[in-house]
């Protein structure tokens, strides 16, 4: 069995090559679980240019049964109590206070050991390193990071030489971002991967926060004297970004040169960092404007559920009794409805409606399409609706075969949790057998003519096949994330290119606007989920239409957005944490700073800015739930975003999307609680 490390100090040198982002950063702060883990982050400390500090934390015990934690304290007077353990248990308030107490005169001890007179640091604002020599259990490092938590750093890091992979896992729960330099497996105990691992004494814990002290005091003279050099400066970057890229500044004009840039090119990916923020919806509507006016497009294709999308396409194709946009978009009724029913759609909705209105006799009309999976029950209803109005018959034995899921009521996570793991038998022939027999008869109605029926039939067509893929879907949601992200998004994708085919057949024409994710649109390979198997429909448009695709990347840094706490929660308007450090949003950032704008850039090509944006790093996704309290974790992944997208549009402070249905609290999370990121 292969020991990584020598000792303690050999393993805070190895550690460091994992954290040299942060190097010469002066809000970063270096702080050591003692005793074990100072020398570690001694060696962390000096290889970044950053200041070291001793964090010390005490577990407050449940009395009688010690080993159970109630909270802890910690340096600088930061207590955090375990509410859930506090209130299960029925502890008073003045037990909590006297076992607190007793453990802050140890904490004071070895304070006055370690430290002196000289006042713990003020972390307030600052990128913390936390460090220990490893992870066992992790239950003193997870203490001192929610302590931590209190005194309000802006970048919580955590850092250990060793660890299981599951502790290392867990802890992500905590810490904004986890470096765990080896995960071994069998994992066993911290000490069998250091050759030396004897105890590190008081005398050396002071030793190293003396020297560290006296190396900061060394540094920060040298910068005296050495005036300019004593770093590169880190708005270097952002001005190179800031001066290729071309300012936002409200102008009709600001598209002009993207539009440019797509050319000729017949499917356009608009996508956006969040499902709930006014100005990707608003910019995304405007573009889309004049891809339709200026550029012929005719088809918008968003990520809803087919039948749901096709009540506002035939209102806005003058095809259904609806009178205005707002009863079109009634349909968009479950979880989460603000997605599409909002300001901003429906406004554009009431657009696209009076500019088909005024085209001229027979020129294509653009539609608007769902590209999603969900509405599995929904399009079975539509399949048999529409054979009803055309062939009883084939009416009757469509219900035979979606009779299969009566069974398993309207939940048809019930139907996959039941075939997938309780061993019940799936219907997979039936729906796989309704699209085959409707794919024939849509054969023959596609030759009728373009009289309508045509669309009709595409219409049920795509219902069978969403049946059929939604049926797929909802299995393999119990097989793993990939499996049901994979067949999601190869389904949106093929109803892309079968819209293309309809377009064409019925235009003579297809172009398309794509309204999702960036976590869809772009393109996969260029991110971590391309390296754990997973592909999405940016990837999927490129392989298949190579020279017709141009993705446009949506980012921002802060503001607020329109997001739930939880799957089917209300919507709230919620406050959005500032870009993590080094992050696409941070730099982007720093760049509209120096251009006093919002920015788009172009990412074809090759520049110096391009070769920036080059390396891999942090880029943020908020969905239709958002976490704060876990934001690295939930909402944060590696990208390489020249790859992702053709082109970046970063405004740099956004809005909460304005719901139709704004239910009662809708303000309430304006701002952050006073109890966040613990609830406690």
């Amino acid at each position: 069995m292969a020991v990584p490390f020598r000792n303690r100090r050999d393993a805070g040198q190895q550690l460091a090559a994992h954290l040299m982002k942060y190097r010469d950063l002066p809000e970063v702060v270096v702080l050591g679980l003692p005793r074990g883990g100072i020398p570690v982050a001694a060696e962390v400390a000096e290889a970044l240019h950053a200041p070291l500090d001793a964090f010390l934390v005490r577990k407050l015990g449940v009395p009688g049964h010690e080993e159970l934690a109630m909270g802890a304290i910690a340096s600088g007077g930061l207590r955090v109590v375990n509410a859930e353990t506090v209130r299960d248990l029925g502890i008073p308030e003045r037990v909590i206070d006297a076992v607190e107490a007793r453990e802050r005169g140890e904490l004071a001890r070895r304070e006055r050991l370690y430290r002196g007179t000289t006042a713990p640091p003020d972390v307030a604002g600052k990128v913390v390193i936390l460090v220990d020599d490893g992870l066992a259990t992790g239950s003193t490092m997870r203490a001192a990071a929610l302590a931590l938590r209190e005194a309000r750093p802006a970048w919580l890091v955590g850092a250990v030489p060793v660890a299981s992979r599951t502790v290392c896992d867990a802890m992500r729960a905590v810490v904004d971002e986890m470096i765990c330099a080896e995960t071994p497996e069998p994992f066993y105990a911290v000490g069998l991967w250091y050759d030396d691992f004897g105890q590190t004494s008081d005398e050396e814990v002071r030793d190293d926060l003396a020297r560290a002290e006296r190396r900061i005091a060394t540094s920060g003279r040298a910068a005296e004297t050495a005036g300019a050099r004593v770093a590169p400066s880190p708005t270097e970057p952002a001005d190179v970004i800031a001066h290729a890229a071309r300012p936002l500044r409200g102008d009709p004009r600001d598209y002009n040169a993207l539009l440019e840039r797509i050319g000729n090119a017949e499917i356009v990916l608009l996508g956006e960092a969040s499902h709930g923020t006014h100005e990707f919806y608003r910019e995304r509507a405007a573009i889309t404007r004049r891809l339709i006016v200026e550029r012929g497009f005719n088809a918008v294709a968003v990520e809803a559920d087919w039948p749901d999308a096709y009540r506002v396409n035939r209102f806005v194709r003058g095809e259904s009794d609806d009178l205005d946009a707002r009863a079109a978009l009634q349909d968009f009724a479950r979880f989460p409805r603000w997605m599409w029913r909002n300001e901003v759609v429906l406004e554009f909705v009431q657009w696209l409606r009076e500019h088909n209105d005024a085209l001229p006799p027979g020129a294509p009309k653009t539609g608007f399409y769902g590209i999603d999976l969900y509405s599995l029950s929904r399009s079975m209803e539509a399949v048999i609706a529409y054979l009803d109005k055309v062939d009883p018959e084939a009416a009757a034995r469509a219900r035979a075969r979606y009779g299969c899921f009566e069974q398993f009521g309207d939940e048809p996570q019930i139907y996959g949790q039941l075939t997938t793991l309780a061993g019940v038998e799936d219907c997979e022939n039936e729906v796989v057998g309704q699209l085959l027999e409707l794919q024939q008869r849509a054969h023959r109605v596609a030759a009728a003519g373009h009289d309508g029926s045509a669309d009709e039939a595409f219409f049920a067509e795509q219902n069978a096949r969403l049946a059929r893929n939604a049926e797929g879907y909802y299995r393999a949601m119990f097989r793993g994330r990939n499996a049901s992200w994979n067949l999601r998004d190869t389904h949106m994708a093929d109803t892309i290119d079968a819209l293309i085919d309809h377009l064409r057949q019925r235009d003579g024409v297809a172009r398309i606007a794509v309204w999702a994710h960036n976590s869809h649109l772009g393109d996969a390979r260029a991110t971590e989920m391309g390296v754990i198997g997973e592909v999405n429909v940016g990837q999927l448009t490129r392989e298949r239409h190579p020279t017709q695709t141009f993705g446009l990347g949506f980012t921002t840094y802060d503001g607020t957005v329109t997001a739930a706490s939880d799957w089917d929660g209300p919507a709230r308007r919620r406050r959005v944490m500032p870009g993590l450090p080094g992050s696409y949003e941070d730099l982007f950032h720093q760049a509209s700073g120096v251009a006093e704008s919002d920015l788009l850039l172009e990412l074809r090509g090759q520049n110096r800015a391009i070769e920036l944006l080059a390396e891999p790093r942090l880029e943020r996704a908020i969905g239709v739930i958002y976490k704060p309290e876990t934001e690295r974790f939930s909402h944060y992944f590696h990208a390489i975003l020249p790859r992702q997208f053709d082109a970046i549009l970063h405004l740099d402070r956004t809005s909460a999307l304005l719901p139709l249905d704004r239910e009662a609290g809708f303000e309430a999370e304006d701002e952050m609680p006073e109890t966040w990121p613990f609830g406690v």
